[in-house]
C-alpha cells in the first residue's frame, strides 16, 4: 500500500499503455533533512503526497523493494500509481522513480511482485531473471458507468533489477467475470505443483488461481465465505508457508475494511494447509485472529523471494486507518509504513498463533545514548530521568515486569508506560490485570478533532500465563508500536501531539508491580 530529506518532483503527465514514464527527482543523497512536524524519523514515508498500501514487496540481489499505492498530485487518495523505494537493510530507504503509472486500462491498484527465476513468462532479456509485478487495473469509467467488471489483473516486467518497467502487451492477464471488488493479487510460486498461485480478494472471500507462465490463469477454488470476520470488504490477501516444529503450515492474511477489532480497518489471518488448489483452515476457533490489535496497521503483506538461508517471513503494513487516513494533520506527505516485522508461529491453546517480532536490523537505529533502568517496585507514576538528555524524540523501550511480587500492597490494577510533553498531552500503554487486556490510550494525545473516530482507548485481549510481562516498544515522532510478551500481542497506534513527547513515565495504579529490568535507546533518524 522518505525521509528527513526534501525531494522536489516534476511529475510526468502522459500515460502510456506499455512503457512506464519516469518523474525527474533529486537523488536521495542530495536531499535535506525532513523536519516537518509529525514526520516519521525511522518509518518509511513518501517524499510527498499520498501513500497507502504496501505493494510488490520483493527481495533480489541484496535489495528489498517496497512499492506502494501513491498519488503524486495531492495528499488525499487519487489516481493510483506505484511508488517505489529500495533498502539494503530494511531500515534506510532510497526513493526511486515512480514505477507504474495509470494508463488506458485504469489506475494501478494493489498487488505483488516476484522474481521469475526460470523465466516461465518468457519476458527475460539480458542476464537477470525478470522481476514481475502483478497488480489490479481499476477502470474508473467502468465504475462510474455502473458495470461490475471494472477491476482486472495486469502484469509488468523489469529486466534491470526493478529500475524501469514495461507493461505486458497482453494485459489484462485475468479478466473480471462480473464481480465488484476483484483485486489485490498476491502471487507465490508453489514448488510442489511447479506453478504460480494467485490469491485474489473477491468481495467477502478470496479466490485462488494458478498459472505456469504468469500470463494465463485458471481458477482453482474459493475460501472464506463463511469463515473469519465479515463486517467489511476483504482486501490485500497474502498466502505463504511457515515452518512450525518441523512441519510446514500455510498462513493466509486478509485485510478487512471496516470490521477491525477496534473499529475501521485491520488484518486477520488463518493458519492451515494448502495443496496447490484449496486452503484448509486448521484453527478451530470461531473468533477472528488479528495480526495487530492497534488501530493503525492495515493492508500488510510480506516480502517474496527472501533467500532460504535467511529463512524469515518479513511483514510490513500501512500505518493508518481508513476511518481517518485522508484527514490526518500532516503535510506535504500523508501516511507511513510500520516497521518491518518477522512473523512466526507458536502454539496458543488449540490454535496456532502468529507472533510478530521487530526485525533485528532495527538495532542499526540505536545511538550511543541509552540507559539501563534499575529494578524497582513501582507504585503511582515515576518519571524516567535522563530522557531529556536525548537529542531526538525517537525511542526503543524494553521493559520486563514481574506480576507476582509478593508485596503486601497487592498487584496493581494496571501498569505500563506513558509518553508526555510539556503541554500535558500524553499517550499511555498499559495492561489491565483483571480484564486481561493490553491497551493504548490516545484520548489526550494532541490533535484529535480531525476525526471523531480517532480518540479512544484501544484494547488487545491478552491472557497472561506467566508472572513475567515483557514490553518492546518503538516510539517515533507520531507513532508507537508495542510488542508484548515476545510478540504474542501487538498494538500499533499513530498520534499527533502539538509538541514532541519528551518524557517517559512508568506507572502502576491501585497497587504495585515490580520492574525486573528495563532499557531505553535513543534512535537515529534514517533521513
Amino acid at each position: 500500500m522518505i525521509q528527513s530529506i526534501l525531494l522536489f518532483v516534476i511529475l510526468a503527465t502522459v500515460f502510456v499503455a506499455c512503457n512506464t514514464n519516469k518523474k525527474d527527482i533529486i537523488e536521495p543523497d542530495n536531499q535535506t533533512a525532513y523536519l516537518q512536524q509529525h514526520r516519521p524519523q525511522f518509518h518509511f514515508s513518501p517524499d510527498s503526497m499520498w501513500m497507502n498500501d504496501p505493494n510488490g514487496m520483493v527481495f533480489y540481489e541484496g535489495e528489498y523493494h517496497l512499492f506502494y499505492q501513491h498519488y503524486p498530485d495531492d495528499v488525499v487518495w487519487g489516481p493510483m500509481h506505484w511508488g517505489h523505494a529500495i533498502s539494503t537493510d530494511l531500515v534506510h530507504w532510497k526513493h526511486q522513480h515512480i514505477a507504474l503509472y495509470p494508463d488506458s486500462l485504469g489506475y494501478i491498484f494493489s498487488g505483488s511482485a516476484v522474481i521469475d527465476w526460470n523465466n516461465t513468462s518468457g519476458l527475460q532479456s539480458g542476464e537477470h531473471p525478470p522481476m514481475i509485478a502483478i497488480f489490479t487495473y481499476h477502470n474508473m469509467e467502468g465504475e462510474r458507468a455502473g458495470t461490475n467488471n471494472y477491476q482486472t489483473q495486469g502484469i509488468a516486467f523489469s529486466n534491470d533489477k526493478g529500475r524501469t518497467w514495461t507493461k505486458y502487451s497482453g494485459n489484462p492477464v485475468l479478466d473480471n467475470p462480473g464481480i465488484r471488488d476483484f483485486r489485490d493479487p498476491k502471487v507465490t510460486w508453489f514448488e510442489e505443483g511447479q506453478k504460480w498461485i494467485m490469491t485474489l480478494a473477491v468481495q467477502d472471500h478470496v479466490s485462488f488461481y494458478s498459472s505456469t507462465n504468469l500470463t494465463d490463469w485458471d481458477f482453482e477454488s474459493d475460501f472464506g465465505k463463511n469463515t473469519g470476520a465479515h463486517d467489511g470488504v476483504w482486501e490485500c490477501p497474502d498466502l505463504f508457508p511457515l515452518m512450525h516444529s518441523g512441519t510446514e503450515k500455510w498462513v493466509l492474511l486478509v485485510s478487512i475494511n471496516p470490521g477491525g477489532p477496534n473499529g475501521g480497518s485491520a488484518t486477520q489471518y488463518f493458519v492451515g494447509d494448502f495443496d496447490g488448489s484449496h486452503f484448509i483452515n486448521e484453527n478451530p476457533g470461531t473468533e477472528p485472529l488479528w495480526i495487530d490489535y492497534g488501530k493503525d496497521n492495515y493492508a500488510g503483506v510480506t516480502w517474496s523471494d527472501i533467500p532460504g538461508e535467511d529463512g524469515r517471513r518479513i511483514f510490513m503494513g500501512w500505518m493508518s486507518n481508513w476511518q481517518y487516513a485522508t484527514v490526518v494533520p500532516t503535510t506535504p506527505w500523508r501516511s507511513a509504513m510500520t516497521i518491518p516485522r518477522e512473523l512466526r508461529l507458536k502454539n496458543a491453546d488449540e490454535n496456532l498463533q502468529i507472533i510478530s517480532l521487530p526485525v533485528t536490523e532495527l538495532e542499526l537505529l540505536r545511538t550511543s545514548k541509552y540507559m539501563d533502568l534499575e529494578p524497582a517496585v513501582l507504585s503511582g507514576e515515576t518519571e524516567i530521568k535522563g530522557i531529556g538528555d536525548f537529542t531526538g524524540s525517537q525511542y526503543e523501550i524494553r521493559l520486563t515486569f514481574k506480576l507476582n511480587n509478593g508485596s503486601q500492597f497487592g498487584l496493581a490494577s494496571d501498569f505500563g508506560f506513558r509518553l508526555k510533553n510539556d503541554t500535558s498531552q500524553q499517550v499511555t500503554f498499559g495492561y489491565d490485570v483483571s480484564g486481561s487486556y493490553a491497551y493504548v490510550d490516545r484520548i489526550n494525545s494532541g490533535k484529535t478533532s480531525f476525526s471523531q473516530e480517532f480518540r479512544g482507548i484501544h484494547e488487545a485481549p491478552l491472557p497472561i500465563e506467566s508472572d513475567l510481562f515483557t514490553v518492546h516498544a518503538f516510539v517515533d515522532k507520531a507513532s508507537v508500536e508495542v510488542f508484548i510478551n515476545n510478540g504474542e500481542g501487538v498494538l500499533t497506534e499513530i498520534f499527533f501531539p502539538d509538541q514532541d513527547f519528551n518524557s517517559i513515565f512508568l506507572f502502576a495504579e491501585n497497587g504495585n508491580v515490580q520492574l525486573i529490568s528495563g532499557s531505553i535507546y535513543e534512535l537515529k533518524s534514517i533521513w
